[in-house]
């Protein structure tokens, strides 16, 4: 396996440049998308933190507040090379709170803390604002036009982040699926994660070279935009083509599990294709436990603000929760293998 092939839906950048030469180049504002309670059992902290790990971050406040590492949680993991905020979940039943502004965590800041009546669980949250600085453009010019076509969509491709340094985790979860026994959970986990990430980015890649980005297959399922929910197009009909240029609907492509594909005909044919090319790999998956899932084949980020200065690039969007910044920049320029190698250090360390 490797991760080096997979197309762009424009064609490959001819510009390079350096991503995260230094922290502050990479801000990520998480969004809640709903306000907590101000009362109940659960204290949500709103942090900032630099160079520092979520869980790493996570594990300090849980011996802060002395309680269970169980008990703090998280919404998502955020990048260690960067200036992060986020909301850390710290379950307090029926103990008094500590005071936050005692707490001395390199790199973290605690900004505010807030009672709510639920626990922060993964991907609960909406949204991410990322707040870029890409340095030492080769070629602006090319840069730019690709930009003025994001709003087009880009491939919702896992980053090097899911993947480890050098490939670590994905090397991990090849050796696991040949019979080797990895016991520390969280490596177990990071593993089995950057597999199935590998097989969804297969899929996008295959769709693309197949023409099938933008355009649909009979049989595809088709995500409501912002939720959870999806249906199979068991026809391509006016009301389906209309329904995905407004973005009401996405196309999709499979978490691998196991369990049937809920897709029909021409899109499941396509699908069951790349499965049986991997074929070890889809059934370890299956064999595993994990379920069928869906996951937006595609990208389109929002609020987007940029401009030059001098040959850095600064620019700004927002992308749903579980999307990738690098996703977007990877249709914009090639990031050297050695900047890559520093930033997929990011969760292979978490």
């Amino acid at each position: 396996m490797n991760t080096e092939h997979w197309h762009y839906v424009q064609g490959r950048p001819l510009s390079t440049g350096r991503l995260k030469a230094q922290n502050t180049d990479f801000i990520v504002r998480e969004r809640l998308g709903f306000e907590p309670s101000g009362d109940g059992e659960h204290v949500f902290l709103w942090i900032r933190k630099d160079g520092a790990n979520t869980a790493w971050v996570a594990e300090q406040l849980a011996r802060f507040a002395k309680v269970h590492p169980r008990q703090v949680s998280f919404s998502g993991r955020k990048d260690k090379f960067a200036i992060t905020e986020q909301w850390i979940g710290v379950h307090l039943p029926g103990k008094s709170e500590p005071d936050w502004q005692q707490a001395s965590i390199e790199g973290v800041q605690i900004l505010k803390a807030v009672r709510h009546n639920k626990k922060l669980r993964t991907g609960i949250h909406k949204a991410n604002d990322f707040e870029l600085v890409i340095r030492d453009i080769s070629d602006p010019q090319d840069v730019e036009k690709r930009i003025a076509l994001l709003s087009q969509g880009v491939p919702n491709y896992f980053g090097e982040q899911r993947f480890g340094r050098n490939n670590g985790n994905l090397h991990l979860g090849q050796r696991m699926l040949d019979g080797e026994q990895i016991r520390d959970r969280q490596k177990r986990s990071m593993a089995i994660s950057a597999l199935r990430a590998w097989l969804f980015n297969e899929t996008i890649s295959e769709r693309i070279t197949a023409g099938h980005f933008h355009r649909p297959l009979q049989g595809d399922i088709m995500i409501l935009a912002g939720t959870h929910s999806f249906f199979c197009a068991t026809e391509v009909d006016e009301d389906i083509e209309k329904r995905l240029q407004q973005r009401d609907i996405v196309l999709s492509a499979p978490l691998w599990g196991e369990g049937e594909l809920p897709n029909q005909g021409l899109a499941k044919d396509f699908e069951q294709r790349i499965a049986k090319r991997n074929q070890k790999l889809a059934d370890g998956l299956a064999a595993l436990g994990l379920k069928q899932e869906r996951r937006a084949l595609a990208l389109y980020p929002e609020n987007l603000e940029w401009r030059f200065e001098d040959n850095h690039l600064h620019i700004r969007f927002t992308l749903p929760a579980g999307a990738f910044a690098t996703a977007v920049v990877r249709e914009l320029l090639q990031v050297p293998q050695e900047n890559q190698m520093n930033n997929a250090a990011t969760e292979n360390k978490a």
